[in-house]
């Protein structure tokens, strides 16, 4: 797709954020599996289920406007999965290996928040706003999961991993 317009620029990055979103599903699955630690585990499958239902939302916007939600693979999703999947197997030891979750996962949470950002902005400047309030919703899930994996991360999970050091 050519992009010549600010609409265009809109419709591509929404495409490229439900493809990141779909990407992570899977990958949010696979992490899961890997924590040891209980509350990781949930944290990961709670976000799994929100990941589902903000890629549907993006779909729903997608659809909307007469767009394709398949027409982009976003690769710096495809990067940072790869460097979680690197991270996992090269991890010994279950306390050591969720810490190495939390920041994989947080830096997918980073991105994810800036994708958002970057969308709901872009909807705003298009006076879409039935739109920005969707993206914005699922910019503030993001947030929140972002803060409870640094909660885990600070109150349980590392302490346990600097012990085994």
């Amino acid at each position: 797709m050519q992009i010549t317009s600010f609409k265009d620029l809109y419709i591509t990055e929404l495409q490229e954020l439900t493809s990141l979103e779909g990407q992570l599903v899977d990958a949010l699955q696979r992490m899961a599996k890997a924590a040891s630690h209980s509350s990781l585990k949930n944290a990961l499958k709670h976000h799994r289920e929100q990941t589902q239902a903000q890629k549907q939302r993006l779909e729903s916007i997608l659809k909307k406007h007469g767009a394709n939600s398949r027409a982009h693979t976003d690769q710096a999703m495809q990067a940072l999965i790869n460097e979680t999947e690197k991270m996992i197997a090269m991890v010994k030891g279950d306390d050591l290996r969720d810490a190495a979750l939390i920041a994989s996962a947080q830096k997918v949470e980073h991105y994810e928040i800036a994708a958002y950002g970057v969308v709901a902005s872009l909807a705003g400047q298009l006076d879409l706003r039935d739109d920005q309030r969707l993206l914005h919703e699922s910019l503030e899930e993001e947030k929140e999961a972002d803060a409870e994996l640094t909660k885990l991360a600070k109150s349980e999970v590392n302490q346990a991993a600097v012990q085994c050091s």
